[in-house]
């Protein structure tokens, strides 16, 4: 479920603006990064606190 509301939240957000996501499934942590390969997109940062995986995600042009 991350990956499919980053994909939503990414297509509403203007070139160059940058998305803060926080899931707590662990999937993500392998999900969310292959996808952003995927895609003009560019994964700026991640971060596991806990139980927490913390990503920042900038929307390609």
């Amino acid at each position: 479920m991350p990956l499919l509301k980053t994909k939503q939240t990414l297509s509403s957000m203007l070139p160059e603006q940058t998305l803060k996501v926080i899931s707590t499934d662990a999937g993500s942590w392998r999900d969310i990064p292959a996808y952003v390969e995927l895609t003009h997109h560019e994964l700026v940062e991640r971060v596991q606190l806990s139980d927490q995986f913390i990503y920042y995600i900038k929307k390609g042009v």
